[in-house]
């Protein structure tokens, strides 16, 4: 029997059910002639020895072919005050190849030359290791080969960006403060 078979769970409440699990955010990124990034909330470290970690993107994604054609990528973790970006490279009116870095702080990582977002709470830059069926979405496992967190000048500016209930959420002090019923925009 196939897993479609014995599934009973439709897709929206599959998503409604997922969305009460909150996420940290990432940018994922790959480098090259034509770079391209997107905002993804499938992220996870996998392993420590060897360092693995994990990024699921849709097959209908441009990202996914982008994987699917390169060695290496990056990740940002984003920081609370970066939901601007978050919402940029889930946009897909935004322009495509490298015009798409131009209003956006970055740099190239030291060991990929992966497009990795400034003032993000933390960079990965990996090789593709494995990539894995994983139903509408592959899972692409990468090799680490540079984690950096990053220092922070702001009090609060260590608080990551979350995506909560199909919304951008924060935690820490500006959570506490501050009514997040306001953000309302979903990541598509």
């Amino acid at each position: 029997m196939t897993l479609e078979a014995r599934s009973t769970v439709d897709a929206q409440s599959l998503r409604r059910a997922c969305g009460a699990f909150a996420t940290g955010v990432t940018v994922v990124t790959v480098g090259g002639g034509v770079p391209h990034g997107m905002t993804a909330n499938s992220f996870a470290s996998v392993s420590l020895e060897p360092p693995l970690l994990l990024v699921c993107i849709d097959r209908k994604a441009i990202m996914h072919g982008c994987l699917d054609g390169t060695t290496s990528f990056g990740v940002s973790v984003l920081a609370a005050r970066q939901e601007a970006v978050a919402r940029y490279f889930a946009d897909r009116r935004r322009p495509l190849g490298a015009a798409q870095f131009d209003s956006v702080d970055w740099r190239p990582g030291p060991v990929t030359g992966a497009p990795l977002i400034s003032g993000a709470l933390a960079h990965f830059e990996c090789d593709v290791w494995r990539s894995y069926d994983g139903g509408d979405h592959t899972i692409f496992l990468g090799t680490v080969l540079s984690a950096a967190q990053l220092p922070v000048a702001e009090p609060d500016g260590a608080d990551p960006l979350v995506f909560l209930r199909g919304r951008f959420d924060r935690t820490g002090p500006a959570a506490r403060t501050n009514d997040v019923s306001e953000v309302t925009t979903t990541c598509p």
